[in-house]
This record gives C-alpha cells, structure tokens and sequence, in this order.
C-alpha cells in the first residue's frame, strides 16, 4: 500500500511538472492576439489594412496570367503620399512574399538592396579573401523582365461629429523593355470614426 502510494505522489508530481509550461515574464495587461483577426483600434491605417491590400493585389497579380513562366520582377519602393507614416516596403514584402509562395514570380534584388549585391560581388571579386571557385562571378546577374510599383494616397476629411479616412493603394506591373503597364490594379480602404 505504501509503495502503490508513493508510485502515484511521484506520478503526481511528474504530471504537475509536465503541466507547467516556461515562465511567464511581464505585465499583467498584455496578451497574445489573433494576426488574422480584425483590428479597429484607430482608423489609421493598420495592420489589417496592410494583409488586405497585400491579399487583394497578389490574388489579383497571379490571377492576370500575365506572370507565366515564373518571370524575374523587380519591386520598387511604394510612393507613401498619404499625411501618415506607413511602412510601404512591408506592403510590398507581404506581396513578394505570397507570390514566393505561389511559385508565380522569381524577384531580383529591388531597387534598395541592389547596391548591397553589387558591394557583395565586389567584395568577393576584388577582396582576394575567397577562394577563387566560390567566387560568384560579375556579369551573371539576372535582369528583370518586370518591375512592379505603387503608391498610397488618403483622403481624410472631419467634421464635429467623424473622421473618415479614405486610402487608395495604386500597383502596376511595367515591362522593362518596352516601357508598357501589363498589369494595374487598385484597393480602396474607408475607415469612420464617430466622435
């Protein structure tokens, strides 16, 4: 009887044990949240806002069929002509990010990390520090056959009573060679605040 007894304590034990998870550090206040769910904390423009628009263009992109044969893209900066601070590249990353995944486009560096690759070719072609077989060679970069680029513009208008925000998210696809838009499309985001 004493040993059935002990056997269950120590199973007891091991079970409570098992049961607690890593410590928890922090403040009372502060919670993990859905990153789907909807968020209306302002009428700013948010985080919904962003996989909205990131959504609707890459659904509507890899819909076109313009995009065939995996062709290689290259993004440029989203022109922010909104009053708001909003982070464009994240836009623009959350859509190379879902066409990636569609297997839909291959993308050459963008306009902002190209002068990183071409340090990077320098550095190994004219440093002397690599070995010359792992040396990626200058002139073998691919050149894009698209670039894509946007803007965001808002609308805001007040009165005593609302705020109503109105965002309009621009994107085309332009062919490098002749110049020509292949693709164009466009998201609109109203968000009212009642005072």
């Amino acid at each position: 009887m004493l040993a059935r007894f002990s056997f269950l304590a120590v199973v007891a034990v091991l079970a409570s044990g098992c049961a607690n998870t890593s410590p928890v550090i922090g403040g009372k206040n502060i919670s993990y949240g859905d990153t789907k769910a909807v968020e209306l904390v302002t009428n700013e423009f948010g985080s919904t806002d962003l996989q909205m628009i990131a959504e609707s263009m890459t659904r509507s992109l890899a819909q076109s069929g313009i995009l065939q044969g995996r062709p290689v893209v290259q993004v440029y900066d989203v022109k922010n002509k909104t009053s708001e601070y909003i982070d464009t590249r994240e836009i623009t990353t959350s859509i190379k990010t879902q066409l990636m995944k569609t297997g839909t486009a291959r993308f050459a560096s963008d306009n902002t990390d190209m002068q990183s690759q071409v340090e990077q070719l320098k550095l190994q072609n004219q440093s002397g520090l690599y070995k010359k077989s792992t040396v990626s060679k200058t002139g073998n970069m691919i050149a894009a056959k698209y670039r894509l680029e946007g803007s965001i513009s808002s609308i805001v208008k007040r009165s005593a009573d609302y705020k109503d925000v109105f965002y309009k998210f621009s994107l085309q696809l332009i062919d490098v060679e002749s110049g020509l838009a292949e693709w164009m499309d466009e998201k609109e985001i109203r968000k009212t605040t009642e005072r």
